[in-house]
């Protein structure tokens, strides 16, 4: 595999399938935020003693602060964030997610403090890639956070094993509680999509493609039906057949969009507890 090839070709196979339908250049944008996302990320998820994982995630933090245009990863993210007008809050916001995943043990017992954390490590990510989007209009932006919210329940419900070997528990891992996660996680994907009408065109097919598979992922997780089935499973995932079903499907979702009223956002006391602690219009 050629070392220079973008994360996102290596890791995220659900975007990168959706990235098709990008324009070369806005996938190029895409690539830099999820390098830098992802760079974060395996700080916190590698197997390194605690103390290691920290001391290089408060480094990495620490370049980013000060701009350190020796990384790429971190000359390219500031470039992007400059040019599409990102609040510098929401990448802080997204570090004190990380950095909440750096203990020796994570166990969010709260509805609250489950859909804060989603924000903090998706929704942000869900905002930053909606301004490299060419998205304004502000609750369009705030369904894009919806959006990174239900894909990253979405994560957190196909994840429950790999991350107990990691001591977090971000919800029991009991199926039934699994099963309202994914009913969750469909609260912020139905609220999200109204506002894809406000993508550009020529990267709207892209984001309910990604939007729809990622969405397939909870209904796989269902389909196991009970929690021996899900250990047994192993990882899930989408298979190739599936993401051309859900592919298709999306020309529908994308014909639909120009029968909806854009700001038809579904508001939801989820909704009400999330932004009690985020301010979105300080970070939009």
């Amino acid at each position: 595999m050629n070392k220079n090839q973008s994360l996102i070709s290596r890791h995220a196979k659900s975007f990168s399938w959706a990235g098709f339908f990008l324009s070369k250049e806005t996938f190029r944008k895409c690539s830099v935020l999820y390098d830098f996302c992802r760079t974060i990320d395996d700080i916190a998820d590698k197997d390194d003693p605690l103390d290691d994982k920290m001391n290089k995630f408060l480094k990495f933090k620490s370049e980013f602060k000060n701009k350190s245009l020796s990384n790429n990863i971190i000359k390219n993210i500031h470039i992007i964030l400059e040019e599409e007008g990102i609040s510098h809050q929401v990448v802080n916001d997204l570090f004190d997610g990380i950095e909440s995943d750096l203990k020796s043990e994570v166990n969010l017992k709260r509805k609250k403090d489950l859909l804060i954390y989603s924000y903090q490590v998706a929704g942000t990510v869900g905002l930053m890639m909606a301004k490299i989007l060419k998205v304004k209009d502000p609750q369009s932006l705030r369904c894009a956070v919806d959006l990174g919210v239900a894909m990253q329940l979405t994560n957190i419900t196909r994840d429950i094993v790999e991350d107990k070997k990691r001591n977090r528990t971000y919800i029991k891992a009991d199926f039934n509680s699994i099963r309202e996660t994914i009913f969750l996680a469909e609260i912020f994907y139905r609220s999200s999509f109204p506002a894809i009408k406000n993508i550009p065109i020529i990267s709207r097919f892209a984001i309910l493609v990604a939007r729809r598979i990622y969405k397939r992922i909870g209904y796989e997780i269902l389909s196991k039906k009970n929690l021996e089935n899900y250990n047994n499973a192993g990882k899930i995932y989408v298979s190739v057949l599936f993401k051309v079903v859900e592919t298709f499907l999306s020309v529908f979702d994308f014909i639909k969009l120009f029968f909806i009223n854009s700001n038809e956002q579904e508001i939801q006391n989820e909704h009400i507890m999330l932004h009690k602690e985020i301010n979105l219009n300080e970070r939009i």
